[in-house]
């Protein structure tokens, strides 16, 4: 990476006497990184230096930083949906039920744009959540040619199930931040995502749909 979209100072928003203690473990252990092979994200940028005169590795450590968390979060949001008995593909759906407010009714055509689906893979995954009862899908009385996917009770309870474990994950996440910290990486974190909204609005979706 030779240049970056952002520009703010990370010493700028961090507490300098800030030091980050351990976090207590809520979920199953995912094992020692350095024993799965992977690289510190010093010895990540040190190689990458090596390789690459132009990094700047101030930059480097922070998108590193967000790269992992963000694929470990996943990894915990996965397991906690597997527990339930769904799926993050599952929980995508019932999330976009639930934001569209009550009676919690999408066309699919409108899911598919929002979780940047081909409307094949939409219908695949609308056909598995119809069998787990999960959501229904039913014509529209006042147009017959229009499909309505709705939330179902179980469905719904199934969400808030999801929630409840992923609170518990999140405020354990952050345990070690005060809130003025927990308000100001907020803000940060904000900040590029607007600068990559803006600069790759259409980057919402995915590459290849994924089921």
């Amino acid at each position: 990476m030779k240049t970056s979209i952002l520009n703010f100072e990370a010493k700028d928003y961090i507490p300098k006497d800030f030091k980050a203690k351990p976090c207590r473990a809520i979920l199953r252990p995912m094992g020692d990184t350095s024993a799965a092979g992977e690289p510190t994200l010093e010895e990540q940028i040190a190689a990458y230096q090596r390789e690459f005169q132009d990094l700047d590795p101030q930059v480097e450590k922070i998108v590193s930083a967000l790269s992992r968390l963000n694929r470990r979060m996943n990894v915990a949001y996965g397991r906690q949906t597997a527990d339930l008995g769904i799926s993050n593909a599952d929980w995508e759906v019932l999330k976009a039920l639930v934001l569209s407010g009550a009676p919690y009714r999408m066309g699919p055509g409108d899911l598919a744009k929002r979780l940047g689906l081909t409307p094949a893979a939409m219908t695949h995954r609308i056909d598995r959540m119809v069998t787990e009862g999960l959501v229904t899908r039913e014509r529209d009385e006042s147009n017959r040619v229009r499909v309505i996917v709705e939330l179902t009770g179980g469905g719904r309870e199934k969400w808030l199930e999801a929630m409840r474990l992923a609170s518990v994950f999140e405020e354990d996440l952050l345990q070690d931040l005060s809130p003025d910290e927990r308000t100001a990486l907020g803000e940060v974190l904000t900040r590029i995502l607007r600068r990559v909204e803006h600069d790759q609005p259409d980057a919402g979706g995915r590459l290849s749909d994924l089921d």
